[in-house]
C-alpha cells in the first residue's frame, strides 16, 4: 500500500468510547500487518497512556505549534508508533490562530504519507480547532456512538461540521461509518435506537457498522494494564467485535 489512509475517530460527544476504539482499530490493523501510525490530538491522553507513549518528549502540540516536525515527534512503543498528546493540548483554541490553522496537522504528516498504511487519530471531546485540523488531515472519518438518543443529536452535530470541513478544506472527506459502542442487545432501548442511528447513517450517505462493540470490563482492564484488548483478553466480547470491525474497514479499501 503506497497511498496512507488517516482515519479520524471522531465524536464530540464525550463518554462514548472514542479513545479505545482509536486504540482498539489501530493496534487490530497492526497484528493483521499493517503498519500504523497513532496521532493523539486529545489533551487527556488517554490513548498515549494506553499506548505506552513517554511524557515530557515532543507531543502533538509541538507540530502543530510548527516546533517539532511530525518524524520528530514519533515515538516507537511495544503498542507501534505514536505521535502523544500534551495536557497543553487543551488551550489550542487560543494559542493555535494564524491563518491557515486549519492545515497544520494536514501539512505536518503529508511527508509521512507512504510510510504507514494507516494513521489513525484520536480527537477531543469537542468542534475546536484540534477536531478541525483532523477532519482536514484525514481521508476517512469514523463515528463512535452509543445507541442512545444524546448520540443521534450529536451525530447530527457533526455531520454539520464535517459538511463545512468539506467545504472549505477537504473535500474528499469521507464519512467511513458510524460504529455502536457500549451496546446491550437485551436492552429494547439500545435496540430502537441502533435503528433510529442506521437511518440517521443512510441520510448521510454513510453506513452503521455491522459489528456492535458490546459493553465489556475487559476494556477498562487492559487500559489500567497499558494493553490492547487483543493482548490483555483476546477471548473477550471486546476483542472478537473490534477485530469484527477492523475487517469491516479493511474491506472497504
Amino acid at each position: 500500500m503506497s497511498f496512507t489512509n488517516i482515519i479520524a475517530v471522531i465524536n464530540q460527544k464525550g463518554g462514548v468510547g472514542k479513545s479505545t476504539t482509536a486504540h482498539a482499530i489501530g493496534a487490530g490493523l497492526s497484528l493483521k500487518g499493517y503498519k500504523v501510525l497513532f496521532i493523539d490530538l486529545d489533551a487527556q491522553g488517554n490513548l498515549s497512556y494506553t499506548a505506552g507513549a513517554q511524557a515530557g518528549g515532543l507531543s502533538a502540540l509541538d507540530v502543530l505549534q510548527l516546533q517539532a516536525t511530525a518524524k520528530e515527534a514519533i515515538q516507537s512503543t511495544e503498542q507501534g508508533d505514536i505521535i502523544a498528546s500534551s495536557p497543553g493540548l487543551s488551550g489550542a483554541d487560543t494559542t493555535i490562530t494564524s491563518t491557515g490553522k486549519e492545515y497544520r496537522l494536514r501539512e505536518a504528516i503529508a511527508p509521512l504519507n507512504g510510510l504507514y498504511d494507516y494513521i489513525v487519530i484520536d480527537t477531543p471531546p469537542a468542534l475546536g480547532i484540534l477536531a478541525i485540523n483532523a477532519l482536514t488531515a484525514c481521508t476517512d472519518a469514523i463515528i463512535p456512538a452509543q445507541a442512545d438518543i444524546y448520540s443521534l443529536q450529536g451525530i447530527s452535530q457533526l455531520h454539520s461540521t464535517i459538511e463545512t470541513v468539506k467545504r472549505y478544506c477537504n473535500p474528499s472527506l469521507n464519512i467511513k461509518g458510524i460504529v455502536l459502542t457500549r451496546f446491550n442487545s437485551r436492552a429494547i432501548i439500545s435496540r430502537e435506537a441502533a435503528d433510529m442511528i442506521e437511518q440517521t447513517a443512510e441520510q448521510l450517505h454513510t453506513k452503521l457498522y455491522q459489528s456492535k462493540i458490546r459493553e465489556c470490563t475487559a476494556i477498562k482492564e487492559a487500559q489500567a494494564t497499558r494493553k490492547s484488548i487483543y493482548d490483555y483478553a483476546p477471548q473477550s466480547n471486546a476483542a472478537a467485535d473490534y477485530s469484527a470491525l477492523v475487517d469491516e474497514i479493511i474491506k472497504e479499501e
